[in-house]
């Protein structure tokens, strides 16, 4: 384990270039603590770094790095092409995303025949589907084999295929007849036949989303799923890890868009500073526009306001707690979507089930507001703001739970569709609801 003051003195040495210092205690440090020291690390002292790194504990540490940290790891270092014959054909597609056109090129063109040919096959699927993160290199059993020579064809191939715990069972055309688990292989007769112990797979198709696949793979705890094409003809395999990663990134992302800016692809202490900004500012922009329909409703009713200045007073009150609602609703639903709670189909019952929730809320937050206001502005002024409450609640909550399935309808992300618009929007049909019961209450 790391300590303070080991990161203390590798600091140091990284900033004198002690290639010695680093060299010798290097040594001693492992692939995840190495990964993890990386991530803290600038580009050029991460590639100092790396260059110290014993070639065993290399290797393995540049397949924990996030994808986009190990392109500035292949750019800082041309060298690195050994490294990246020896990946995973899915995770070397994810580098090559990351990587300029010519660097790519030129990495592929010094592969292997074999591992281009496999490395060919992912990237032959579009990005965010379940293809390009798949393995290629799988081990396939036939259905009149014996489990004697099922465990020889294994062993034989240990070292080639990313899992052995489920194991696909293949017709001569690829077409899959079911899965068998090792487990089952190792605890069964030699002579029985796989036909006798093969069962029903779950399996995904490679053009679907990658999100989809991986989390069919977690609910049904799965440790590999078969991924085939749209002919059931098998092609390749997810496994847990991978699906594991998949839902973590899928997670981050949804989390970052709720909250007004786009994902980071490095580590927090990695991204360079103008690429925080690029990923917070046009959502910034978006909102300080979106803004602009709260003063367009402030100007409205700005004779309202002239007659009784104390509606003024509440206003950061009750947009606040509209937004707060909305979002809490849209952060319910997308979480949801996401893990198959609910479908587009079932807006319906998303409706009436937030604006039950809404009024319930309203109701409570309303009569404390009614107290409240009724002793200090009077009960008239306090009529106002547990009516408005009540409104402002049941409609933010209706409308944070339905837009996240509109987005996942038009096949926009939900967490596009959520916080950040319906602040926006809640905000400003909040005040116009404000604003109309203030007059009729107060018949001003």
């Amino acid at each position: 384990m790391v300590t303070v003051a080991f990161e203390r003195e590798l600091e140091a040495a990284l900033r004198e270039k002690d290639v010695a210092w680093l060299s010798h205690m290097m040594g001693e440090c492992g692939s995840q603590d190495a990964a993890e020291l990386m991530a803290r690390m600038g580009r050029q002292q991460r590639a100092l770094f790396y260059r110290t790194l014993p070639r065993d504990v290399a290797v393995d540490t540049f397949d924990a790095l996030d994808p986009a940290v190990q392109a500035d790891l292949v750019k800082a270092l041309p060298e690195i092409g050994e490294v990246f014959e020896g990946m995973e054909p899915d995770d070397r597609a994810e580098l090559l995303d990351e990587l300029p056109a010519s660097v790519a090129s030129r990495l592929v063109a010094e592969l292997s025949d074999g591992e281009r040919e496999l490395t060919g096959i992912v990237l032959g699927y579009p990005e965010d589907s379940i293809g390009r993160r798949m393995s290629p290199e799988l081990i396939t059993l036939r259905p009149s084999m014996a489990v004697g020579e099922a465990l020889e064809v294994v062993n034989a191939h240990l070292d080639d295929a990313e899992s052995i715990y489920t194991l696909p069972v293949v017709e001569d055309d690829r077409r899959i007849a079911g899965v068998v688990s090792l487990r089952d292989l190792l605890r069964a007769s030699e002579s029985t036949r796989l036909a006798d112990l093969v069962q029903e797979p779950d399996l995904a198709v490679a053009h679907e989303s990658a999100e989809e696949a991986a989390r069919r793979c977690a609910d049904r705890k799965r440790l590999a799923l078969p991924i085939v094409d749209t002919e059931d003809r098998l092609v390749g395999l997810l496994t847990v890890d991978d699906a594991l990663c998949i839902l973590e990134e899928a997670d981050s992302e949804d989390q970052a868009r709720m909250g007004g800016s786009e994902p980071l692809r490095r580590p927090y202490l990695a991204t360079p500073v103008y690429e925080i900004v690029a990923s917070r500012v046009v959502w910034l922009l978006v909102l300080a526009i979106g803004a602009t329909l709260t003063v367009r409703v402030l100007e409205g009713f700005e004779d309202t306001i002239a007659s009784m200045v104390v509606l003024s007073v509440f206003v950061p009150l009750l947009i606040g707690t509209g937004g707060n609602t909305g979002n809490q609703a849209a952060t319910t639903v997308t979480r949801a979507l996401a893990l198959g709670d609910v479908r587009p189909r079932d807006v319906l019952k998303v409706v009436f089930r937030e604006a039950r929730v809404g009024a319930m809320l309203g109701v409570l937050l309303g009569s404390l507001g009614f107290t409240i206001a009724g002793f200090v502005y009077g009960w008239s002024i306090g009529a106002v703001i547990g009516l408005t409450l009540v409104s402002i609640c049941t409609l933010a909550a209706t409308v944070g739970g339905v837009m996240p399935l509109v987005g996942k309808k038009l096949g926009i992300d939900p967490a596009v569709f959520a916080n950040p618009f319906i602040t926006t929007l809640v905000d400003a049909t909040g005040l116009i609801i404000y604003f109309l019961i203030a007059k009729s209450v107060l018949g001003i």
